[in-house]
């Protein structure tokens, strides 16, 4: 049997990279910093452990019934991108307004773990897409879901690293630093919010 059997590597690194560039770990840095940034070690640990699992329960589910669910609900993709669009413009508004800051300290930190950074930040409409498009692509093999399960660990362990060792960054950046990162993410947030709405429009314009 050929190693292909038990493990696809071209779709193994085809699946990290494409991940890696929609979920990018590195930007998740800034909008992680601007809403736990002024917890302590322990809760932005928690913080970063929790949105991780969140968003890897998220992406594995719908890597496994994805094309089901959607398929039940009526649900297509430009609907997930346009709703998933919305909710980060809202979180983008609470950081460019200075108003989630507070609200992240009522919860210590617990639901932005979840919203917005488990999902729709990192389990966004695009990495369940790409995701549901991926186990298409396997078509049953075991060695290909083998190598999509390996990426999917992959990339987060990945982000996990980036927000776990943020403090790195707040050390040099110090509470003006966190401030006016806030107010960064807030604008690059808004910026892949009107993306994802813009994507969604087309979709359903193409869609017909």
């Amino acid at each position: 049997m050929a190693i292909q059997d038990f493990f696809d590597a071209k779709l193994f690194m085809s699946a990290t990279i494409t991940l890696v560039v929609i979920m990018d770990p590195p930007g998740t840095v800034p909008v992680f910093l601007s809403l736990v940034g002024r917890k302590p070690v322990a809760v932005r640990a928690r913080a970063a452990r929790q949105a991780v699992l969140v968003s890897l329960l998220v992406i594995s589910l719908f890597a496994v019934a994805g094309q089901a669910i959607l398929a039940y609900l009526g649900i297509g993709i430009p609907a997930l991108q346009g709703a998933g669009g919305l909710l980060l413009l809202l979180i983008a508004l609470q950081l460019l307004t200075g108003s989630a800051g507070t609200e992240a300290e009522a919860t210590d930190g617990v639901n932005v773990a979840l919203v917005p950074l488990g999902t729709p930040l990192l389990a966004g409409p695009g990495a369940i897409a790409a995701t549901i498009v991926f186990v298409r692509q396997a078509d049953g093999h075991a060695g290909a879901y083998v190598a999509l399960a390996l990426a999917i660990v992959t990339v987060h362990f990945v982000l996990y690293t980036c927000m776990r060792y943020s403090g790195v960054v707040i050390r040099l950046i110090k509470e003006s630093g966190i401030t006016l990162l806030a107010k960064i993410a807030g604008l690059l947030l808004a910026a892949i919010a009107v993306e994802l709405v813009a994507n969604s429009v087309r979709g359903f314009v193409a869609g017909g």
